[in-house]
């Protein structure tokens, strides 16, 4: 039996999308997460042992606007799987920490850059940003120039940081081509 026919047949909350470059794909509910990833490292017919990286993808026109994608390794089998959730602004995500102990890093930058919260990881703290630093850099509607301007002062002799004042609002873009109403002759 092979890894997919093992997987739809004990995982069956798990949806298959198929293989995408030799990496398996697959779909879940956030809250079957720790016991997919779990099941993935330990079952005899998987063995997904090694974690290779978390990363989150910001939408922000969807209902559920985060996509946290899990990479994991079977070096005994040498396949590559794929776990993708999805997820809104308000819910959190169990930490992978206990299951994976590499998880802690990368879910600590995916808070500090997507503001995501993994529940029981005990070392959820900025890890690029600075400790003051407000808001999540990697979000589509943070805004390019941030919210504090850093400048040199002359007269105070050091560094000052000020808040910064956006003159517009934020432009709503329709991404719609402006060539695609153009007639041919």
């Amino acid at each position: 039996m092979n890894i997919i026919s093992n997987i739809r047949y004990l995982l069956p909350q798990v949806s298959i999308l198929g293989y995408e470059k030799k990496i398996l794909i697959l779909t879940l509910e956030s809250e079957n997460l720790a016991f997919v990833l779990t099941f993935l490292k330990l079952h005899f017919n998987t063995q997904f042992n090694l974690l290779t990286g978390i990363v989150a993808v910001d939408y922000p026109f969807r209902k559920r606007r985060f996509e946290v994608i899990f990479e994991l390794l079977s070096v005994f089998f040498n396949v590559r799987v794929r776990v993708k959730t999805f997820i809104d602004e308000a819910t959190t995500l169990l930490s992978s920490a206990s299951i994976f102990s590499a998880a802690t890093w990368w879910e600590r930058e995916i808070w500090d850059f997507f503001g995501i919260f993994f529940e029981q990881n005990q070392e959820i703290k900025r890890i690029l940003t600075d400790y003051g630093f407000v808001g999540h850099p990697m979000r589509k509607d943070f805004p390019l120039s941030g919210f504090v301007e850093s400048r040199y002062d002359d007269t105070l002799k050091r560094v000052v940081s000020e808040p910064l004042e956006h003159a517009q609002e934020f432009r709503n873009f329709d991404f719609i081509s402006s060539w695609s109403d153009v007639s041919t002759n």
